[in-house]
């Protein structure tokens, strides 16, 4: 089997979407996962990639969806990330990206995570016990996946190009039938590199949280 039938294989499975509106796809209880295939403003991608790595935001909390706008601000507050207009873009960008997320869903809350990572954290294929994630590397390599029957790891590895959200879900929520999806951070450990990376997921009750 050729690497190109095996790119074909991973694309059927986890679709590759224009429009954030396609993202509904992910609704489908065969659909494991859906990537929503776009690209940052050069402009941005450039400011980001070269921001000292101690100015990156690295936070967690579980907030209503209102209040992402404000909280995601005070994050990059507290980062000491310098306003700008790059700075506002991304801002703008996780409030949208929760928004959809959280209207896919029909979540009220999520829990956000917004990482500078420098380590293998998750450098092992597996797939989360959650009901559902989105997952969006603006700086950096992005998560990486593959199809495995027997668990094990993932002869073929495919990335999510940087900038892509990929909605992934989990065990929670099951696909029917089940696909074999795997997913991992990637290993960067010792490179050098730094990710910054956002994850969104649904919360159901925010006292348990």
């Amino acid at each position: 089997m050729t690497l190109h039938t095996l790119t074909r294989q991973a694309a059927d499975v986890v679709p590759h979407v224009d429009r954030p509106e396609d993202l509904a796809r992910f609704l489908d209880p065969a659909c494991p996962a859906v990537i929503w295939q776009r690209h940052a403003p050069p402009e941005f991608q450039s400011w980001i990639d070269t921001l000292a790595p101690d100015l990156l935001p690295d936070n967690r909390v579980v907030l209503h969806r209102s209040q992402m706008r404000s909280v995601v601000t005070e994050i990059f507050e507290i980062a000491k990330t310098p306003a700008c207009a790059s700075r506002a873009h991304l801002v703008e960008d996780i409030v949208a990206l929760s928004e959809a997320f959280a209207d896919l869903m029909r979540a009220s809350y999520l829990r956000l995570r917004l990482n500078a990572v420098t380590t293998n954290a998750c450098r092992k294929f597996h797939v989360d016990a959650i009901s559902a994630r989105l997952v969006c590397t603006y700086r950096g390599m992005g998560t990486q996946y593959g199809i495995s029957a027997s668990g094990a790891e993932p002869e073929h590895i495919f990335t999510v190009p940087t900038g892509a959200p990929i909605l992934l879900r989990g065990t929670l929520a099951p696909e029917q039938p089940a696909s074999g999806l795997r997913h991992r951070s990637p290993p960067i450990e010792g490179s050098g590199a730094t990710r910054l990376v956002l994850v969104l997921d649904p919360v159901t009750d925010p006292e348990d949280a």
